[in-house]
């Protein structure tokens, strides 16, 4: 048998390490990595594109002296070799996402956006109708402030700060919640609405488009990734060895 590993006194065979992978769950994980080689292979990386992916990568990892970066290798198991194979690896697939997908951000981002656009809304919930009714004829009156009435009466986390929410995604709201936001003017304070067992009266104080910037881009180009890499997962097979 051929010896491949050597983890304090237990000896790796090769035979031993489909099974293993398997046993700890990270075959998935390899048959990904396998993938991507496969979808890299015919891109490129010139030398100039290596050495300033390299000034980065220890610029982040605060490896400023040789002597750093040379104790910083032994200390992952790395050889210089092999940093540089790990660096030209993201290199390439960065580039690779980026001529698959990357004219297909903008439709992508218009088919998403309004999901993807941010609301700050100050809420309001509470279990009992008649209170919820009573404490919106209280706004409406000007008695008390949104805030004052949520600290005091408002049953979830968002008493602690006086009711205000966000700014957060609209997809990351109850379908409910979003319908109600987008039916009110910033300012407007809407009657009490039921959503799931709660009672809620909200006021929207600012809409936040979504804007294709550079994080967004990178953003999408990564869910467009994994969308086409679980497809990808889905149409192999893995079947260990015996």
């Amino acid at each position: 048998m051929t010896e491949v590993l050597q983890i304090g006194n237990r000896t790796i065979q090769a035979s031993e390490l489909i099974p293993l992978l398997a046993n700890y769950q990270l075959l998935p994980q390899l048959l990904r990595e396998l993938i991507i080689d496969e979808a890299i292979a015919a891109v490129e990386c010139k030398p100039e594109e290596l050495a300033q992916a390299k000034q980065r990568f220890y610029a982040d990892k605060q490896l400023a002296q040789e002597t750093d970066i040379q104790a910083w290798l032994v200390q992952q198991g790395l050889s210089a070799e092999q940093l540089d194979n790990i660096i030209v690896r993201k290199i390439k697939l960065e580039k690779y996402k980026q001529a698959t997908w990357g004219a297909k951000l903008e439709s992508y981002f218009f088919q998403l956006k309004a999901k993807l656009d941010k609301v700050i809304y100050s809420l309001l919930r509470t279990q009992d109708p008649g209170l919820a009714q009573e404490l919106y004829f209280r706004l409406q009156a000007k008695e008390q402030s949104f805030a004052e009435v949520a600290q005091k009466y408002s049953q979830g986390p968002e008493s602690q700060t006086g009711g205000l929410v966000g700014p957060v995604e609209q997809s990351s709201l109850h379908p409910a919640m979003v319908q109600l936001l987008s039916n009110c003017q910033p300012g407007q304070i809407s009657p009490p609405s039921r959503i799931a067992e709660w009672y809620v009266i909200v006021r929207v104080e600012k809409f936040i488009p979504a804007q294709l910037d550079e994080p967004m881009k990178a953003r999408l180009l990564n869910e467009l990734f994994e969308g086409w890499m679980q497809e990808q997962q889905r149409q192999v097979n893995i079947i260990p060895s015996a």
